[in-house]
Protein backbone atom coordinates (compact mmCIF):
# COMPACT_ATOMS: atom_id res chain seq x y z
CA UNK A 1 0.00 0.00 0.00
CA UNK A 2 1.37 3.47 -1.13
CA UNK A 3 0.30 6.50 1.34
CA UNK A 4 0.34 10.16 -0.17
CA UNK A 5 0.29 13.47 1.51
CA UNK A 6 -1.29 15.34 -1.39
CA UNK A 7 -0.43 18.86 -2.11
CA UNK A 8 -2.78 19.58 -5.51
CA UNK A 9 -5.73 21.10 -5.12
CA UNK A 10 -9.02 19.20 -5.25
CA UNK A 11 -9.78 19.37 -9.07
CA UNK A 12 -5.76 18.48 -10.13
CA UNK A 13 -5.94 15.42 -8.24
CA UNK A 14 -5.53 12.38 -10.31
CA UNK A 15 -7.01 9.68 -8.44
CA UNK A 16 -9.38 6.98 -9.31
CA UNK A 17 -12.31 8.52 -6.72
CA UNK A 18 -11.88 11.80 -4.68
CA UNK A 19 -13.72 11.93 -1.08
CA UNK A 20 -15.00 14.93 0.32
CA UNK A 21 -16.37 14.60 3.48
CA UNK A 22 -19.77 17.05 4.10
CA UNK A 23 -21.29 17.85 7.69
CA UNK A 24 -25.16 17.69 8.31
CA UNK A 25 -26.98 20.43 6.30
CA UNK A 26 -23.65 22.07 5.01
CA UNK A 27 -23.63 22.95 1.65
CA UNK A 28 -21.52 21.65 -0.96
CA UNK A 29 -20.08 24.77 -1.53
CA UNK A 30 -19.17 25.58 2.10
CA UNK A 31 -17.63 21.65 2.11
CA UNK A 32 -15.55 22.27 -1.33
CA UNK A 33 -14.83 25.71 -0.97
CA UNK A 34 -13.37 24.83 2.66
CA UNK A 35 -11.18 22.86 0.99
CA UNK A 36 -10.32 25.09 -2.48
CA UNK A 37 -11.70 28.71 -3.01
CA UNK A 38 -11.07 28.22 -7.03
CA UNK A 39 -12.89 25.26 -7.29
CA UNK A 40 -14.61 25.31 -10.74
CA UNK A 41 -18.01 26.83 -10.46
CA UNK A 42 -19.61 25.25 -13.14
CA UNK A 43 -18.95 21.83 -11.76
CA UNK A 44 -19.53 23.00 -8.02
CA UNK A 45 -23.28 23.52 -9.58
CA UNK A 46 -23.73 20.27 -10.90
CA UNK A 47 -22.22 18.29 -7.54
CA UNK A 48 -25.31 20.95 -5.66
CA UNK A 49 -27.70 19.50 -8.40
CA UNK A 50 -26.80 16.21 -8.07
CA UNK A 51 -26.92 16.41 -3.77
CA UNK A 52 -30.36 18.17 -4.27
CA UNK A 53 -31.86 15.16 -6.37
CA UNK A 54 -30.07 12.63 -4.20
CA UNK A 55 -31.71 14.45 -1.33
CA UNK A 56 -28.09 14.47 0.18
CA UNK A 57 -27.65 15.89 3.53
CA UNK A 58 -24.50 15.29 5.25
CA UNK A 59 -26.07 12.62 7.65
CA UNK A 60 -23.45 10.32 9.22
CA UNK A 61 -22.61 7.26 6.51
CA UNK A 62 -24.52 8.78 4.06
CA UNK A 63 -22.38 7.91 0.61
CA UNK A 64 -22.97 9.26 -2.97
CA UNK A 65 -21.16 9.02 -5.96
CA UNK A 66 -21.07 10.83 -9.54
CA UNK A 67 -19.02 10.99 -12.09
CA UNK A 68 -16.71 13.64 -13.12
CA UNK A 69 -16.92 14.12 -16.98
CA UNK A 70 -13.41 15.51 -17.33
CA UNK A 71 -14.63 18.54 -15.40
CA UNK A 72 -11.67 17.57 -12.68
CA UNK A 73 -8.78 15.11 -12.85
CA UNK A 74 -10.47 12.28 -10.60
CA UNK A 75 -13.01 9.77 -12.33
CA UNK A 76 -14.93 9.74 -9.53
CA UNK A 77 -15.97 12.02 -6.84
CA UNK A 78 -17.93 11.06 -3.67
CA UNK A 79 -19.55 12.70 -0.75
CA UNK A 80 -19.61 11.21 2.47
CA UNK A 81 -21.49 12.35 5.09
CA UNK A 82 -20.00 13.22 8.38
CA UNK A 83 -23.25 13.84 10.74
CA UNK A 84 -22.79 17.03 13.19
CA UNK A 85 -19.88 19.12 13.19
CA UNK A 86 -19.67 18.97 17.27
CA UNK A 87 -19.42 15.24 16.99
CA UNK A 88 -16.95 15.14 14.12
CA UNK A 89 -13.84 12.97 16.03
CA UNK A 90 -11.04 10.48 14.62
CA UNK A 91 -13.21 7.08 14.93
CA UNK A 92 -16.05 8.88 12.35
CA UNK A 93 -12.93 9.18 9.67
CA UNK A 94 -11.35 5.43 10.26
CA UNK A 95 -15.24 4.51 9.38
CA UNK A 96 -15.60 6.43 6.53
CA UNK A 97 -12.56 5.10 5.24
CA UNK A 98 -13.71 1.95 5.42
CA UNK A 99 -16.96 2.16 4.27
CA UNK A 100 -15.43 4.21 1.30
CA UNK A 101 -12.80 1.05 0.69
CA UNK A 102 -15.39 -1.84 1.27
CA UNK A 103 -17.63 -0.28 -1.60
CA UNK A 104 -15.43 1.16 -3.99
CA UNK A 105 -12.15 -0.88 -3.77
CA UNK A 106 -13.40 -4.48 -3.09
CA UNK A 107 -14.00 -6.39 -6.25
CA UNK A 108 -14.24 -3.02 -8.09
CA UNK A 109 -12.41 -1.14 -10.47
CA UNK A 110 -10.64 1.23 -7.80
CA UNK A 111 -6.98 1.19 -6.97
CA UNK A 112 -6.30 5.07 -5.38
CA UNK A 113 -8.40 7.16 -3.42
CA UNK A 114 -7.98 10.32 -2.23
CA UNK A 115 -9.44 11.28 1.00
CA UNK A 116 -10.49 15.39 2.13
CA UNK A 117 -11.86 14.97 5.26
CA UNK A 118 -11.82 17.89 8.18
CA UNK A 119 -8.79 18.03 10.03
CA UNK A 120 -8.70 17.30 13.85
CA UNK A 121 -6.15 18.52 16.55
CA UNK A 122 -3.97 15.21 16.08
CA UNK A 123 -3.43 14.94 12.68
CA UNK A 124 -1.35 12.27 13.37
CA UNK A 125 -4.25 10.12 15.02
CA UNK A 126 -6.06 11.06 12.86
CA UNK A 127 -3.81 9.62 9.43
CA UNK A 128 -3.38 6.52 10.87
CA UNK A 129 -7.24 5.88 11.80
CA UNK A 130 -7.66 6.85 8.25
CA UNK A 131 -4.96 4.19 7.23
CA UNK A 132 -6.52 1.84 9.63
CA UNK A 133 -9.99 2.11 8.46
CA UNK A 134 -9.28 1.72 4.85
CA UNK A 135 -7.05 -1.39 5.72
CA UNK A 136 -9.86 -3.05 7.70
CA UNK A 137 -12.89 -1.93 5.17
CA UNK A 138 -10.27 -3.92 2.27
CA UNK A 139 -10.55 -7.29 4.11
CA UNK A 140 -11.93 -10.52 2.24
CA UNK A 141 -11.99 -14.44 3.07
CA UNK A 142 -13.03 -16.41 0.44
CA UNK A 143 -10.38 -19.25 0.77
CA UNK A 144 -12.83 -21.95 0.49
CA UNK A 145 -15.16 -20.50 -2.31
CA UNK A 146 -14.68 -22.43 -5.55
CA UNK A 147 -16.51 -20.22 -8.17
CA UNK A 148 -14.09 -17.41 -9.66
CA UNK A 149 -16.86 -15.18 -9.46
CA UNK A 150 -16.58 -15.40 -5.47
CA UNK A 151 -13.12 -14.36 -5.49
CA UNK A 152 -13.45 -11.24 -4.03
CA UNK A 153 -10.52 -9.00 -3.38
CA UNK A 154 -9.50 -5.28 -2.58
CA UNK A 155 -7.73 -3.39 -5.78
CA UNK A 156 -6.36 -0.40 -3.49
CA UNK A 157 -3.28 0.14 -3.70
CA UNK A 158 -2.92 3.78 -3.01
CA UNK A 159 -4.26 6.20 -0.57
CA UNK A 160 -3.80 10.07 -0.65
CA UNK A 161 -4.19 12.48 2.23
CA UNK A 162 -5.62 16.00 1.17
CA UNK A 163 -6.15 19.10 3.46
CA UNK A 164 -4.41 17.57 6.26
CA UNK A 165 -1.60 19.64 7.65
CA UNK A 166 1.32 17.28 8.80
CA UNK A 167 5.09 16.91 9.21
CA UNK A 168 6.34 14.43 6.29
CA UNK A 169 7.78 12.27 9.21
CA UNK A 170 4.69 12.14 11.19
CA UNK A 171 2.65 11.09 8.47
CA UNK A 172 5.00 8.54 7.75
CA UNK A 173 4.88 6.89 11.50
CA UNK A 174 1.14 7.63 11.50
CA UNK A 175 0.87 5.54 8.63
CA UNK A 176 3.29 2.88 9.28
CA UNK A 177 1.39 2.40 12.47
CA UNK A 178 -2.06 2.53 11.03
CA UNK A 179 -0.96 -0.43 8.51
CA UNK A 180 1.00 -2.55 11.16
CA UNK A 181 -1.77 -2.41 13.37
CA UNK A 182 -4.95 -3.01 11.06
CA UNK A 183 -3.13 -5.64 8.62
CA UNK A 184 -2.49 -7.79 12.18
CA UNK A 185 -6.67 -7.36 12.52
CA UNK A 186 -7.16 -8.63 9.79
CA UNK A 187 -4.47 -11.63 10.20
CA UNK A 188 -6.12 -12.19 13.27
CA UNK A 189 -9.59 -12.29 11.26
CA UNK A 190 -7.90 -14.96 8.93
CA UNK A 191 -7.69 -17.05 12.18
CA UNK A 192 -10.91 -16.40 13.26
CA UNK A 193 -12.33 -17.58 9.80
CA UNK A 194 -10.41 -20.72 9.58
CA UNK A 195 -13.52 -23.94 9.94
CA UNK A 196 -12.06 -25.69 13.14
CA UNK A 197 -11.13 -28.67 10.97
CA UNK A 198 -8.36 -26.79 9.49
CA UNK A 199 -7.59 -24.47 12.31
CA UNK A 200 -6.95 -27.13 15.42
CA UNK A 201 -4.80 -26.32 18.10
CA UNK A 202 -1.94 -27.65 16.38
CA UNK A 203 -2.32 -25.81 13.11
CA UNK A 204 -3.30 -22.27 15.96
CA UNK A 205 0.19 -22.98 16.81
CA UNK A 206 2.41 -23.58 13.87
CA UNK A 207 0.74 -20.25 12.37
CA UNK A 208 1.88 -18.51 15.54
CA UNK A 209 5.22 -19.88 15.39
CA UNK A 210 5.17 -19.33 11.79
CA UNK A 211 4.29 -15.39 11.56
CA UNK A 212 6.40 -14.53 15.03
CA UNK A 213 9.39 -15.94 13.70
CA UNK A 214 8.85 -13.98 10.34
CA UNK A 215 8.41 -11.35 12.99
CA UNK A 216 11.71 -11.42 14.95
CA UNK A 217 9.38 -12.96 18.20
CA UNK A 218 10.77 -15.71 20.25
CA UNK A 219 7.86 -18.19 19.83
CA UNK A 220 8.11 -21.65 21.86
CA UNK A 221 5.01 -24.00 21.83
CA UNK A 222 5.00 -26.24 24.86
CA UNK A 223 3.26 -30.14 23.83
CA UNK A 224 1.08 -32.16 26.21
CA UNK A 225 3.71 -33.64 28.47
CA UNK A 226 5.69 -30.11 29.01
CA UNK A 227 2.43 -28.61 30.07
CA UNK A 228 1.60 -31.57 32.94
CA UNK A 229 5.35 -30.81 33.87
CA UNK A 230 3.59 -27.74 34.65
CA UNK A 231 1.21 -29.16 36.52
CA UNK A 232 -1.68 -27.47 34.67
CA UNK A 233 -4.34 -29.73 35.01
CA UNK A 234 -7.68 -27.03 34.99
CA UNK A 235 -5.83 -26.85 30.99
CA UNK A 236 -5.23 -30.61 30.60
CA UNK A 237 -8.86 -31.36 32.03
CA UNK A 238 -10.78 -29.23 29.11
CA UNK A 239 -8.17 -30.92 26.72
CA UNK A 240 -9.45 -34.64 28.16
CA UNK A 241 -12.20 -35.06 25.86
CA UNK A 242 -10.60 -33.75 22.20
CA UNK A 243 -8.43 -36.07 19.93
CA UNK A 244 -6.37 -33.85 19.04
CA UNK A 245 -3.78 -32.83 21.34
CA UNK A 246 -3.46 -29.33 23.44
CA UNK A 247 -1.03 -26.73 22.82
CA UNK A 248 0.64 -23.75 24.83
CA UNK A 249 1.62 -20.98 22.45
CA UNK A 250 4.22 -18.65 24.08
CA UNK A 251 5.83 -15.62 22.40
CA UNK A 252 8.00 -12.89 23.32
CA UNK A 253 8.93 -9.68 22.25
CA UNK A 254 12.05 -8.04 24.28
CA UNK A 255 13.62 -4.62 24.22
CA UNK A 256 16.59 -3.47 25.33
CA UNK A 257 15.46 -0.37 27.03
CA UNK A 258 12.15 -1.68 28.45
CA UNK A 259 11.10 -1.40 32.10
CA UNK A 260 8.55 -3.61 32.05
CA UNK A 261 6.59 -6.83 30.65
CA UNK A 262 3.27 -6.85 29.93
CA UNK A 263 1.25 -10.17 29.37
CA UNK A 264 -1.27 -10.77 27.23
CA UNK A 265 -3.37 -14.04 27.15
CA UNK A 266 -5.63 -15.25 25.11
CA UNK A 267 -8.53 -17.80 25.39
CA UNK A 268 -7.66 -20.78 22.49
CA UNK A 269 -10.70 -22.63 22.33
CA UNK A 270 -10.76 -23.65 18.20
CA UNK A 271 -14.15 -25.38 19.09
CA UNK A 272 -16.11 -25.69 21.77
CA UNK A 273 -19.19 -27.98 21.57
CA UNK A 274 -19.41 -27.50 25.32
CA UNK A 275 -18.20 -31.00 25.98
CA UNK A 276 -20.63 -33.18 27.68
CA UNK A 277 -22.56 -30.02 28.59
CA UNK A 278 -23.08 -30.00 25.14
CA UNK A 279 -24.66 -26.59 23.44
CA UNK A 280 -27.61 -27.17 21.58
CA UNK A 281 -26.85 -26.77 17.80
CA UNK A 282 -27.77 -23.32 17.17
CA UNK A 283 -25.16 -22.10 20.10
CA UNK A 284 -22.57 -24.25 18.51
CA UNK A 285 -23.11 -23.03 15.22
CA UNK A 286 -20.17 -20.52 15.27
CA UNK A 287 -18.18 -21.70 17.92
CA UNK A 288 -14.69 -21.96 15.83
CA UNK A 289 -14.91 -17.91 17.30
CA UNK A 290 -13.62 -19.57 20.31
CA UNK A 291 -10.14 -18.78 19.96
CA UNK A 292 -11.06 -14.83 19.36
CA UNK A 293 -8.89 -14.43 22.38
CA UNK A 294 -5.92 -16.54 20.97
CA UNK A 295 -5.96 -14.75 17.69
CA UNK A 296 -6.39 -11.12 19.22
CA UNK A 297 -3.16 -11.82 21.51
CA UNK A 298 -1.17 -13.24 18.52
CA UNK A 299 -1.97 -10.54 16.22
CA UNK A 300 -1.23 -8.11 18.32
CA UNK A 301 2.28 -9.55 19.46
CA UNK A 302 3.18 -9.14 15.86
CA UNK A 303 2.00 -5.24 15.52
CA UNK A 304 4.18 -5.06 18.30
CA UNK A 305 7.33 -6.66 16.81
CA UNK A 306 6.67 -4.59 13.76
CA UNK A 307 6.51 -1.37 15.60
CA UNK A 308 9.27 -1.80 18.32
CA UNK A 309 8.07 -0.15 21.38
CA UNK A 310 10.27 0.13 24.25
CA UNK A 311 8.22 -2.86 26.41
CA UNK A 312 8.72 -6.44 26.51
CA UNK A 313 5.69 -8.07 25.56
CA UNK A 314 4.91 -12.43 26.65
CA UNK A 315 2.00 -13.75 24.95
CA UNK A 316 0.18 -16.98 26.50
CA UNK A 317 -2.61 -18.78 25.12
CA UNK A 318 -3.71 -21.92 25.45
CA UNK A 319 -5.07 -24.06 22.52
CA UNK A 320 -7.26 -27.12 23.26
CA UNK A 321 -10.77 -28.08 21.80
CA UNK A 322 -13.86 -28.78 24.05
CA UNK A 323 -15.37 -31.46 22.93
CA UNK A 324 -17.51 -34.76 24.38
CA UNK A 325 -14.83 -37.64 23.63
CA UNK A 326 -15.05 -40.54 26.09
CA UNK A 327 -11.71 -39.07 28.21
CA UNK A 328 -14.04 -35.74 28.53
CA UNK A 329 -14.32 -34.05 31.52
CA UNK A 330 -17.49 -34.92 33.99
CA UNK A 331 -19.73 -32.82 35.84
CA UNK A 332 -18.77 -33.06 39.14
CA UNK A 333 -14.88 -33.72 38.53
CA UNK A 334 -11.83 -32.25 40.03
CA UNK A 335 -8.69 -31.14 38.65
CA UNK A 336 -5.93 -28.96 40.07
CA UNK A 337 -4.79 -25.66 38.43
CA UNK A 338 -0.78 -24.38 38.04
CA UNK A 339 -1.11 -23.06 41.31
CA UNK A 340 -2.16 -25.85 43.84
CA UNK A 341 -5.83 -24.57 43.80
CA UNK A 342 -8.55 -27.22 43.12
CA UNK A 343 -11.65 -26.82 41.21
CA UNK A 344 -15.06 -28.62 41.18
CA UNK A 345 -16.32 -27.99 37.65
CA UNK A 346 -19.95 -28.35 37.50
CA UNK A 347 -19.86 -26.84 34.34
CA UNK A 348 -18.03 -28.10 31.22
CA UNK A 349 -19.00 -25.64 28.78
CA UNK A 350 -17.34 -23.23 31.31
CA UNK A 351 -13.67 -24.14 29.84
CA UNK A 352 -12.57 -20.72 28.83
CA UNK A 353 -11.93 -19.94 32.40
CA UNK A 354 -10.16 -23.08 33.16
CA UNK A 355 -7.80 -22.68 30.55
CA UNK A 356 -7.27 -19.04 31.37
CA UNK A 357 -6.31 -20.10 34.80
CA UNK A 358 -3.17 -22.12 33.88
CA UNK A 359 -2.38 -19.12 31.16
CA UNK A 360 -2.56 -16.68 33.54
CA UNK A 361 -0.53 -18.77 36.30
CA UNK A 362 2.18 -18.89 33.72
CA UNK A 363 2.23 -15.37 32.19
CA UNK A 364 2.73 -14.21 36.37
CA UNK A 365 5.33 -17.15 36.98
CA UNK A 366 7.64 -15.64 33.89
CA UNK A 367 7.25 -12.41 35.41
CA UNK A 368 4.66 -10.15 34.19
CA UNK A 369 4.45 -6.64 35.62
CA UNK A 370 0.51 -6.51 34.27
CA UNK A 371 -1.45 -8.99 32.82
CA UNK A 372 -4.56 -8.45 30.45
CA UNK A 373 -6.20 -11.76 29.29
CA UNK A 374 -8.75 -11.72 26.54
CA UNK A 375 -11.59 -13.94 26.02
CA UNK A 376 -15.08 -14.42 24.17
CA UNK A 377 -15.96 -15.83 27.85
CA UNK A 378 -19.98 -15.50 28.52
CA UNK A 379 -22.80 -15.58 27.05
CA UNK A 380 -24.15 -13.42 29.75
CA UNK A 381 -21.89 -10.37 28.46
CA UNK A 382 -23.61 -10.91 24.88
CA UNK A 383 -26.46 -10.82 26.58
CA UNK A 384 -26.14 -7.54 28.73
CA UNK A 385 -23.75 -5.34 25.78
CA UNK A 386 -25.24 -6.96 23.12
CA UNK A 387 -22.57 -7.04 20.12
CA UNK A 388 -21.40 -3.36 20.55
CA UNK A 389 -19.19 -3.65 23.47
CA UNK A 390 -16.56 -5.78 25.69
CA UNK A 391 -17.05 -6.11 28.99
CA UNK A 392 -13.96 -5.57 31.21
CA UNK A 393 -13.37 -6.30 34.51
CA UNK A 394 -10.31 -6.80 36.64
CA UNK A 395 -7.98 -5.87 39.93
CA UNK A 396 -6.63 -2.80 39.03
CA UNK A 397 -8.87 0.84 38.10
CA UNK A 398 -6.07 2.30 36.92
CA UNK A 399 -4.98 -0.20 34.20
CA UNK A 400 -8.90 -0.73 33.61
CA UNK A 401 -9.34 3.15 32.93
CA UNK A 402 -6.32 2.90 30.59
CA UNK A 403 -7.41 0.06 28.17
CA UNK A 404 -11.20 1.67 27.94
CA UNK A 405 -9.48 5.07 27.00
CA UNK A 406 -7.23 3.05 24.50
CA UNK A 407 -10.15 1.60 23.04
CA UNK A 408 -11.90 5.00 22.69
CA UNK A 409 -8.69 5.88 20.35
CA UNK A 410 -8.59 3.27 18.88
CA UNK A 411 -12.44 2.66 18.42
CA UNK A 412 -13.55 0.07 20.13
CA UNK A 413 -16.11 0.14 23.15
CA UNK A 414 -15.47 -1.17 26.59
CA UNK A 415 -18.18 -1.21 29.87
CA UNK A 416 -17.09 -1.87 33.50
CA UNK A 417 -18.86 -4.81 35.09
CA UNK A 418 -18.38 -5.21 38.67
CA UNK A 419 -16.48 -7.91 40.92
CA UNK A 420 -18.21 -7.65 44.02
CA UNK A 421 -17.14 -10.23 47.11
CA UNK A 422 -20.35 -11.26 47.11
CA UNK A 423 -20.30 -12.71 43.65
CA UNK A 424 -17.32 -15.31 45.06
CA UNK A 425 -20.27 -16.92 47.22
CA UNK A 426 -21.81 -18.94 43.82
CA UNK A 427 -18.42 -20.21 43.40
CA UNK A 428 -17.76 -22.17 46.20
CA UNK A 429 -17.66 -25.95 46.39
CA UNK A 430 -18.47 -28.05 48.81
CA UNK A 431 -15.64 -30.89 47.80
CA UNK A 432 -12.60 -28.34 45.81
CA UNK A 433 -11.76 -24.80 46.40
CA UNK A 434 -13.86 -23.37 44.19
CA UNK A 435 -16.86 -24.59 41.33
CA UNK A 436 -16.35 -23.02 37.56
CA UNK A 437 -19.35 -22.01 37.39
CA UNK A 438 -21.62 -19.55 39.57
CA UNK A 439 -25.32 -19.59 39.88
CA UNK A 440 -27.35 -20.25 36.36
CA UNK A 441 -28.52 -17.54 34.93
CA UNK A 442 -27.36 -14.57 37.62
CA UNK A 443 -24.05 -12.04 37.23
CA UNK A 444 -22.55 -14.44 35.04
CA UNK A 445 -19.93 -12.27 33.24
CA UNK A 446 -19.06 -10.88 36.66
CA UNK A 447 -18.75 -14.39 38.35
CA UNK A 448 -16.22 -15.38 35.52
CA UNK A 449 -14.14 -12.65 36.69
CA UNK A 450 -14.27 -13.58 39.99
CA UNK A 451 -13.18 -17.31 39.21
CA UNK A 452 -10.03 -15.81 37.55
CA UNK A 453 -8.96 -12.96 40.20
CA UNK A 454 -8.27 -16.33 42.23
CA UNK A 455 -5.32 -17.20 39.95
CA UNK A 456 -3.84 -13.90 39.77
CA UNK A 457 -1.98 -12.06 42.72
CA UNK A 458 -1.81 -8.38 43.46
CA UNK A 459 -0.11 -7.52 40.09
CA UNK A 460 -1.95 -5.01 38.01
CA UNK A 461 -4.80 -7.90 36.05
CA UNK A 462 -7.62 -6.86 33.59
CA UNK A 463 -9.95 -9.08 31.85
CA UNK A 464 -12.08 -8.31 28.51
CA UNK A 465 -14.70 -10.61 27.56
CA UNK A 466 -15.07 -9.86 24.35
CA UNK A 467 -17.80 -12.58 23.44
CA UNK A 468 -19.81 -9.75 21.95
CA UNK A 469 -18.36 -7.80 19.49
CA UNK A 470 -16.03 -10.54 18.29
CA UNK A 471 -18.35 -12.18 16.33
CA UNK A 472 -20.65 -9.90 13.53
CA UNK A 473 -23.66 -11.11 11.20
CA UNK A 474 -23.51 -8.42 8.69
CA UNK A 475 -20.44 -5.48 8.29
CA UNK A 476 -20.49 -2.61 10.57
CA UNK A 477 -18.31 0.55 9.09
CA UNK A 478 -14.61 -1.11 9.69
CA UNK A 479 -15.81 -4.06 11.74
CA UNK A 480 -16.31 -7.18 9.20
CA UNK A 481 -19.14 -9.76 8.94
CA UNK A 482 -18.31 -13.00 11.17
CA UNK A 483 -14.73 -12.47 12.91
CA UNK A 484 -14.15 -9.22 13.87
CA UNK A 485 -11.05 -9.17 15.81
CA UNK A 486 -11.90 -7.03 18.46
CA UNK A 487 -9.00 -6.15 20.90
CA UNK A 488 -6.62 -6.16 18.81
CA UNK A 489 -6.18 -2.33 18.66
CA UNK A 490 -7.13 -1.58 21.80
CA UNK A 491 -4.22 -4.09 22.94
CA UNK A 492 -1.64 -2.83 20.17
CA UNK A 493 -2.43 0.85 21.52
CA UNK A 494 -2.26 0.43 25.10
CA UNK A 495 1.36 -1.57 24.44
CA UNK A 496 2.37 1.23 22.25
CA UNK A 497 1.77 3.91 25.15
CA UNK A 498 2.72 1.60 27.95
CA UNK A 499 6.49 2.62 26.85
CA UNK A 500 6.23 6.15 28.06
Amino acid sequence: MEYKLETSPLDKVDSGLVVVGVFQDQSVEEAIKAIQSNFPQQFLQKIAQFMQEENFKGSADQIISLPTYGDIASKKLVLAGLGKSQDYCIQQARKLAANITRRFCVNGKTEKICLFVPSTENAESLVQAIVEGAILGSYTFNKYRSGKDDKKQSNLAQIGFGSIKIDAGLFEKACQRGEAIAESVNFARQLIAEPANHLTPSRLAEEARTKGQEYGLVVEILEQPQIEKLGMGSFLGVAKGAKELPRLIVMRYKHDQAKKTVALVGKGITFDSGGLSLKPAQSMEHMKYDMSGAACVIASALAIAKLKPKVNVLVVVGATENMPGGQALHPGDVVTAMNGKTIEVNNTDAEGRLVLADALCYALQEGADEVVDVATLTGACVTALGRVAAGIMGNSQDLIDTLINRGKEAGEKFWQLPMYDEYKESLKSDIADLKNAGSRGEAGTSCAAMFLKEFVDSRPWAHMDVAGPSWLDKDRDECNKGGTAFGVRTLCYHVLNSQN
